[in-house]
């Protein structure tokens, strides 16, 4: 298939660029600026994920009859919805989401039932996720929201507006969130929000943020295509290359095709990782680092994640569906690499850890999230096979540590006990690519970041990898919050 735009860049196209008219793609090296309509073909995917061939997923439904159970019981939606069938090949997992969500979304809580849902779609819309706006556009609608409220955040009440600093700030630098912005929020007279209000909105706007991830991560395909007419698509080029547009649609085209890689590198890649992996659990065996060497490669991991590029642009267009519910969409975590800072701030996990601090605060003033939150959190955490590719009987809680805590470490969260060496062995720079951009930038991840690691990997593990991002980033977010509102009650 040619690839459109693959060549060098012509004179007439340097010129342009030159101009104004291009922003670079660290792919093909160029792509219009202003937002076009292009036509494609109707993808040749079909079923729940762009990434993933329909029959793996089909194939992961059909042996396993509890997702229909589990369905019937805690939809909010009433059926079986692309996010759902994908996570269906975890149902163990998928159990504890779906239980969790619809916790947060149907059963009491502080906020009426139409808040819930214009929290989630603002919280999608910090990363240009229609698919989860349009999912919570009806719900809203459905629960009794108020139409006018579609139109944009200047038609919402003034308490909702309130929330736009918090939902920029966990989305994508929670780092940056204090006490004084709680007080704001709990001391703003007639618009004010009670504690138990706010950790509601806190836990959907962290929940969809992270969802987000998830949803571009693992390539979930729309529900429905309002744009198809006469089998041809109608689609905004605004956050991707046109150069992944065949790749990106094509799940056929499973292999790179800007890659040498055969099924012999890729098998001793797998081979490597596994001897990686043997290694450092006999290194652990025989000596432990001292803490100052620990901190030492934190703070190298940490530096060396700022510098892990996603490949994707400069300047982010936002369609003007998703920008209505979005206040200052230039603002992103790729000024948190831009700052200039010798010292990035680190948050050391002990002062304020999930299970003695931030599980029982929510669990206080959110009755019950807290322990279904945990049991989510430990779920994706703890769950494994024992397999990896086509090996069986493996260990794999190095690897699913490794994920786990690289999240967090670009986030500037620290674990005194966790040896950040480990990321760097277990974790090659494609997988690093790939994490950095579906945890900070999701909106920009194409299927050729998601075919270029663990290519004899199973389609499966691929979707643990999500999950774990998804909860790592989650969590994340909740710490900071979290710790934010107890040094407010303190």
């Amino acid at each position: 298939m040619n690839r459109l735009g693959s060549g060098p860049v012509g004179s007439a196209a340097a010129a342009a660029a030159a101009a104004g008219q291009y922003r670079v793609c660290g792919n093909c090296r160029k792509v219009p600026r202003q937002e076009k309509r292009v036509q494609v073909s109707p993808p040749l995917t079909r079923g729940p994920s762009a990434f993933i061939p329909e029959n793996e997923v089909m194939q992961a439904n059909g042996l396993d009859e509890r997702t229909n159970l589990l369905v019937e019981e805690y939809s909010t939606s009433g059926r079986l919805d692309n996010i759902t069938q994908v996570m269906s090949i975890h149902t163990q997992y998928l159990e504890s989401f779906l239980r969790s969500q619809f916790y947060m979304l149907r059963m009491d809580g502080p906020l009426p039932l139409p808040y819930r849902h214009y929290i989630a779609i603002m919280a999608a819309a910090r990363h240009q996720c229609s698919y989860l706006i349009n999912m919570h556009v009806d719900e809203f609608l459905k629960t009794g929201g108020i139409a006018e409220w579609l139109n944009g955040l200047e038609y919402i009440p003034q308490r909702l507006k309130n929330l736009n600093e918090i939902n920029k700030l966990l989305a994508h630098r929670p780092w940056l969130i204090t006490k004084e912005h709680i007080q704001k929020l709990v001391k703003t007279g007639e618009n004010n929000w009670s504690l138990p209000e706010l950790v509601h909105a806190v836990v959907l706007l962290a929940h969809y943020h992270a969802l987000a991830s998830f949803v571009f991560g693992s390539g979930i395909n729309p529900e429905r295509d309002p744009d198809t007419s006469n089998g041809v698509r109608l689609i905004a080029v605004n956050n991707f290359c046109v150069c992944d547009l065949a790749n990106d649609n094509n799940i056929e085209n499973a292999s790179l095709t800007s890659s040498n890689f055969g099924i012999a590198d890729s098998l001793s890649e797998l081979e490597a990782l596994m001897e990686r992996m043997k290694r450092l659990q006999e290194d652990k065996e025989d000596e432990e680092a001292s803490q100052e060497e620990m901190a030492t490669r934190f703070e190298k991991e940490k530096k060396e994640s700022l510098l892990v590029i996603s490949g994707a642009f400069d300047d982010e267009i936002v369609s003007t569906d998703v920008s209505r519910y979005v206040e200052d969409p230039g603002f992103g975590y790729k000024d948190f690499a831009r700052r200039g800072e010798d010292h990035l701030p680190t948050f050391r996990a002990q002062d304020y850890t999930w299970e003695n601090h931030g599980f029982s605060l929510v669990n206080r003033l959110y009755s019950d999230i807290g322990h279904l939150l945990d049991e989510k959190f430990r779920m994706v955490y703890n769950l494994t096979y024992n397999t990896m590719a086509t090996h069986e009987d493996v260990d794999t809680t190095t690897l699913r540590r490794a994920l786990f805590n690289y999240v967090h470490c670009m986030y500037g969260i620290r674990y005194d006990d966790y040896d950040y060496g480990e990321v760097n062995q277990l974790l090659e720079r494609s997988l690093k690519v790939y994490i950095k951009t579906v945890t900070c930038y999701p909106e920009r991840t194409t299927k050729r970041m998601y075919d270029s690691y663990w290519r004899q990997f199973k389609h499966s593990e691929k979707v643990h990898v999500n999950l774990l991002l998804m909860e790592a980033r989650m969590q994340a977010e909740l710490l900071y919050a979290l710790r934010a509102i107890t040094r407010h009650l303190t």
